[in-house]
């Protein structure tokens, strides 16, 4: 099959894409104790450079935000000189890269909180599971409701995020609000109990989204500047909304004012792990959004290239194939086979599953 809407350029924002294949955001948890970007880091990502676009791991933007053990941040200036190095040898390489913002809210844990404090979110209900903690695996509490004086504070962590991400070389921004973390738990009714004015309407639980894409923008430039969502319920972090159409139609059609560089949304196809029972809100959002659309879950690049054809998105994530085939596109472009991904290692530590993928052999 011919692969020509994958490897056509497209001018995104303010950056050229080469190609449609993005590396999507792929937690892997090798920045240590410290979240300090590392030579590991920097090695895995450089040899992905080929992708028209990376967009990195989620990276905690305070202390606050934390809720994964060994993730990166980008809230230091150790930090900051870490993720440095990485775009600068990503940019030597050819490539584009994007930090992905990221506030875990109550998918965290006392263990992750400075001073043991309870994880913040839009309401007081825990995830009913549990969580990856330093200190062990232990179950979700209930979290602490952010106060209406406190949300400024967390709004500006994003844009202060931001402008540190701008410092460290990278070419853009993706907010995450998708995936249960705290923008998405604003977002949908499941968690989103509030009876002030960042809950009830879908208007209400929208303000926060808007209200952190507005400073973001502000910090930087909406041509710099993407946000991922994900609209089924899929029941990852345990989220549900009662109607996401209403609630992805909206969201979609406010984003417009902005002018972003893009929209990522998260709906895996079925046959995905996490492919939700019910409808595809993604042909909604892309009736609703007029920029350009990136989609992602559960794609090869045959599937990737008839959604560029049929017009359902511009670009193409690719997450599990990217950890296991540092030369994806080159894969892509020659039709050659793909390595076989080893989940154990996903979120291990150390080289192993991390750089040991092998590449094509050259002739």
């Amino acid at each position: 099959m011919s692969l020509e809407q994958l490897f056509s350029p497209l001018q995104v924002g303010a950056i050229h894409l080469p190609n449609r294949i993005v590396m999507a955001p792929l937690t892997r948890g090798r920045a240590g104790a410290e979240r300090i970007p590392n030579d590991l880091m920097l090695e895995y990502y450089a040899l992905r450079a080929g992708a028209g676009l990376i967009i990195t791991e989620a990276t905690q933007i305070s202390e606050q935000a934390a809720g994964w053990d060994q993730s990166p941040g980008i809230h230091t200036d150790a930090q900051v000189q870490g993720w440095q190095k990485i775009t600068e040898a990503v940019h030597r390489q050819g490539g584009r890269i994007v930090l992905q913002l990221w506030h875990t809210g109550r998918a965290s844990h006392p263990d992750f909180q400075p001073g043991g404090e309870l994880p913040v979110s839009a309401s007081a209900i825990a995830i009913n599971g549990y969580s990856h903690t330093p200190k062990g695996k232990k179950p979700y509490l209930a979290p602490r409701p952010l106060q209406l004086d406190e949300i400024p504070g967390v709004v500006q962590q994003y844009a202060t995020a931001t402008r540190r991400a701008q410092d460290a070389g990278f070419d853009g921004v993706e907010i995450h609000a998708a995936n249960g973390y705290l923008i998405d738990q604003f977002l949908k009714d499941g968690v989103n109990q509030r009876t002030d004015a960042y809950g009830g309407s879908i208007a209400n639980r929208a303000r926060f989204l808007l209200e952190v894409t507005e400073a973001v923008v502000n910090a930087w430039s909406s041509d710099r500047v993407g946000i991922k969502l994900s609209p089924s319920n899929h029941g990852y972090n345990d989220m549900r909304d009662s109607d996401p159409k209403a609630t992805f139609t909206y969201v979609a059609e406010a984003l417009n004012a902005f002018n972003l560089a893009f929209l990522d949304v998260f709906e895996p196809l079925p046959g995905h792990e996490l492919a939700a029972e019910d409808d595809r809100y993604t042909p909604v959002i892309r009736e609703a959004y007029n920029g350009v659309l990136v989609v992602g879950g559960g794609y090869d690049a045959e599937l990737g290239e008839a959604a560029i054809s049929n017009g359902e998105a511009d670009l193409i994530a690719y997450g599990v194939p990217f950890i296991a085939n540092p030369d994806l596109v080159e894969r892509f472009r020659l039709g050659a086979a793909l390595n076989s991904p080893d989940p154990t290692t996903f979120h291990a530590r150390g080289e192993k599953g991390y750089l040991d993928y092998p590449l094509l052999a050259k002739v």
